[in-house]
């Protein structure tokens, strides 16, 4: 049995994407803003995911564009305080995403406690933001420090709109990072949030990997759902759930779950899930 079934107590389990608003030091937080009306917009989507049916919910500082590799500590403070504010109504397994600051991942999950984390934790990457190394030796040890021995995670192994440096297969990418850092889970991503990702490529590194779970990433819709959970073990899914499956509005601020998509897309899943 795979950890993912104890953990969410289904089969192919759906982790939906909780993006917070723009936080504090952030270029697109508006000056003024109440931390309190943060925790508010985080409430409504919480619920909306939780009573939509999904099995797990990661929070992410999704809006803390251009990202930071060292972010400042106000970052995961400020997540931690939104997370401590909701503690009491999560109702599913969470984790939490620091995105592009895996350091600042296991703090904050430990500081939470966080069931699990997603995170860009190996490899060499270019992209918009520069070159970035990321050190999972330094990171395994702090994990270990911590100590955070229950604390499972998700591997970004081609992470989205930036270029790995190393050229090999995708399947031998992770079959390498399995055996020097034991990863919980690989996450397969298209180019970008949104993005459709070829099932054949989680296919192939599923059974290159058949021990570790296999997530896609990007890309899931009603429509789509089926054939990557066919591919794979489980899925992660942000834009399709929000207000006209959109990222962003027109003054490119955060855009709300809209509960009726979360509903339609679990109810493919739950079908899916009768036949296994």
């Amino acid at each position: 049995m795979l950890w993912t079934e104890e953990l969410f107590g289904v089969k192919k389990p759906i982790l939906a994407m909780l993006h917070l608003d723009a936080l504090p030091g952030d270029p697109r937080f508006r000056r003024g803003t109440p931390l309190g009306e943060i925790v508010e917009h985080a409430r409504a989507d919480l619920h909306a995911l939780q009573d939509g049916g999904v099995d797990g919910i990661i929070f992410s500082n999704e809006f803390s564009f251009p990202y930071q590799r060292k972010m400042d500590m106000v970052t995961p403070a400020a997540m931690a305080y939104i997370i401590g504010a909701l503690r009491s109504e999560i109702r599913v397994p969470f984790g939490v995403d620091a995105i592009s600051d895996g350091a600042a991942c296991l703090e904050l999950a430990a500081a939470v406690g966080a069931s699990y984390v997603r995170g860009t934790f190996s490899g060499v990457y270019v992209g918009d933001g520069g070159l970035y190394n990321n050190d999972f030796s330094a990171l395994l040890r702090r994990k270990a420090a911590l100590p955070l021995d229950d604390l499972k995670m998700l591997y970004f192994i081609n992470p989205e709109s930036d270029r790995n440096l190393d050229t090999r297969p995708l399947a031998d990418i992770a079959a390498s990072t399995m055996s020097k850092a034991a990863p919980d889970g690989l996450c397969i991503s298209a180019n970008a949030a949104g993005m459709d990702v070829d099932e054949e490529l989680i296919a192939s590194v599923k059974a290159a990997n058949p021990e570790v779970v296999v997530l896609c990433n990007t890309g899931c819709r009603p429509d789509t759902i089926v054939r990557k959970l066919q591919a794979g073990d489980a899925a992660v899914v942000g834009t399709y759930f929000k207000e006209n499956g959109k990222l962003e509005n027109s003054r490119h601020e955060n855009v709300r779950v809209d509960i009726e998509r979360v509903r339609e897309f679990m109810a493919v899943v739950y079908r899916f899930r009768e036949t296994l």
